[in-house]
């Protein structure tokens, strides 16, 4: 009788391919759904504010956050399942050479041939993406419209989503498909060293994009206005000159028409940095703060009449200690490094694909037996091959980022912003719903920030000395 490693040895290497690549997926799987049932076990139990929270946190709202929590869990477990079980269920049956023959029918019919492979590519692109947004909308309606609106955070209204998501995938679209077009023709005019064309070619586009992205991609979804000349505008600009941040604009973003959610970041290179504030953010700017106006367009008032009776955001002082933060991780290159990192993984991984994308049993495996498109290349092994050392990879920027948050809380306490930041956290948990405790190792695999605790602890430690 054969045993099961030489029964394993006997299968085609396509096949060993395919079920190496099913078995992984279903191990990752299954490993976050461990994860997170330890999670929601936490969410379950701890129904009671712990002693060392009892200073930080009253039990109401304690109670809404594990609520609003517990629900987000058990929401992704469900979609994290269906996910599984969709892809599973497209590589069992086929779905990707399907999707491709289909695209080279639809690119037929408009006269482009078997040789027009990018067009094909760009066909089968969209459809793809199609077909995710169809499948995905379902999932996305639910979490806006019943577990966002159960917990006070969704400000939108059905149309307002709807038109959201159409301009969205428009956007996408507009760049993805000449993106990937330029992208396919380098490789194929690149020669030997076309990796090395290939990465630089999507350097250039990331940096394009993170400079282009605020002023003008997110404008197309949420009013952007510049912060009012006072106290507030005053005093950011100075904290900036006191570090030689090069800030030449600071803008308010209305999130609060989308969502409740806060939130504050700088972009842009060189001599031209800005900061984006969230309204929410801001006690003294956000729209949840204030009270409906006559007269206000249908959609404004429903979004409105959904705004909560409590006070929501930081005042001017805690909202620099944000920034402090914000503009410790310019100040201590962890911008930079986090740059570098992305692109030495990019560079190693075309690299990878170089070495790769002759193997036509790569092909085989998910049923492509007479052609190699290079599109499919690229999915296979960036997606499917190299998914064992993104989950690596995933953990180690984990970790990373964790160090980088702490060191940015220390640089706010170097300005004299602990005991802001140490009340801004807090308000800014409250505001957000987030629950304070967590199992160990879902915190470890999971929080790309440390737990509120540990970073309290760490600002407490500093007001104290």
């Amino acid at each position: 009788m054969a045993l099961p490693g030489e029964l394993w040895a006997e299968l085609p290497a396509e096949r060993r391919i395919f079920c190496s690549v099913l078995l992984f997926s279903w191990a990752v799987y299954l490993w976050e759904a461990f994860l997170a049932h330890r999670q929601r076990r936490v969410y379950r139990t701890t129904t009671h504010v712990p002693r060392e929270l009892g200073q930080i946190m009253d039990s109401e709202t304690f109670e809404k956050s594990r609520l609003y929590q517990l629900d987000k869990s058990t929401f992704s477990f469900w979609s994290g399942l269906y996910s599984e079980v969709e892809g599973t269920m497209i590589l069992l049956c086929g779905g990707i050479p399907f999707l491709w023959n289909l695209s080279g029918q639809i690119s037929g019919r408009a006269g482009f041939g078997p040789e027009y492979e990018i067009v094909q590519s760009l066909v089968f692109l969209l459809l793809a993406t199609l077909f995710s947004a169809v499948t995905g909308l379902p999932w996305s309606l639910y979490n806006t419209f019943v577990i966002e609106e159960k917990h006070g955070f969704n400000q939108q209204t059905l149309g307002f989503f709807f038109k959201d998501a159409i301009k969205k995938f428009i956007v996408t679209q507009c760049i993805l498909l000449p993106v990937t077009s330029l992208l396919l023709y380098i490789i194929k005019i690149g020669g030997d060293y076309f990796f090395i064309y290939a990465w630089l070619f999507t350097l250039v586009v990331s940096l394009v994009l993170v400079t282009i992205y605020a002023d003008y991609i997110a404008p197309l979804f949420d009013k952007f206005i510049p912060l009012p000349e006072g106290e507030l505008k005053q005093q950011i600009e100075t904290m900036a000159k006191s570090i030689d941040f090069p800030l030449t604009k600071v803008y308010v973003v209305e999130g609060s028409k989308r969502s409740s959610h806060s939130n504050a970041y700088f972009y842009g290179f060189f001599k031209n940095k800005r900061i984006v504030l969230f309204d929410t953010l801001l006690e003294d700017y956000s729209a949840l703060n204030k009270e409906p106006a006559e007269g206000e367009d249908g959609e404004n008032e429903e979004t409105k009449s959904k705004t909560k009776n409590k006070k929501q955001g930081c005042k001017n002082e805690e909202v620099l200690a944000v920034l402090g933060h914000e503009l410790g991780h310019w100040k201590l290159g962890h911008t930079v490094k986090n740059i570098i990192i992305s692109q030495m993984n990019s560079f190693l991984c075309f690299f990878l694909f170089a070495v790769l994308i002759g193997r036509k049993e790569l092909f085989a495996a998910f049923g492509f037996y007479d052609t190699q498109p290079t599109l499919i290349g690229l999915m296979i092994i960036f997606q499917f091959i190299f998914s064992p050392y993104n989950e690596v990879l995933s953990f180690c920027l984990t970790v990373l980022s964790r160090r980088f948050e702490f060191q940015a809380d220390a640089f706010a306490k170097e300005l004299g912003k602990a005991e802001d930041l140490y009340s801004a956290l807090i308000k800014l948990n409250k505001d957000n719903l987030g629950f304070p405790v967590s199992d160990w190792i879902f915190s470890m695999w999971h929080y790309s920030h440390p737990p509120l605790l540990e970073r309290l602890q760490a600002l407490k430690d500093a007001k104290q000395e």
